[in-house]
């Protein structure tokens, strides 16, 4: 998976796994909530760094599945 993720994106890992912890410990969000919000935040990052398009996009995808994935191997 780490193939496809380019180096400009890779900082949206740490960013979107504090997101998703802070997300956890808020009453307020339910738990399947949590990686909708981060694929929105993991698109919308990926596009900041990388302009709008469908690559940065994809991108976004890509960070937010490598961080979901991540939380769940260290569970």
């Amino acid at each position: 998976m780490m193939y496809y993720v380019v180096e400009q994106a890779l900082i949206l890992i740490p960013v979107l796994y504090v997101l998703g912890i802070m997300l956890k410990n808020t009453n307020k969000i339910k738990d399947w909530c949590i990686p909708w919000i981060l694929l929105f935040v993991g698109v919308l990052g990926a596009i900041s760094l990388m302009g709008f398009n469908a690559y940065a996009i994809i991108q976004g995808v890509l960070v937010t599945g490598v961080t979901i994935y991540a939380n769940q191997l260290l569970k």
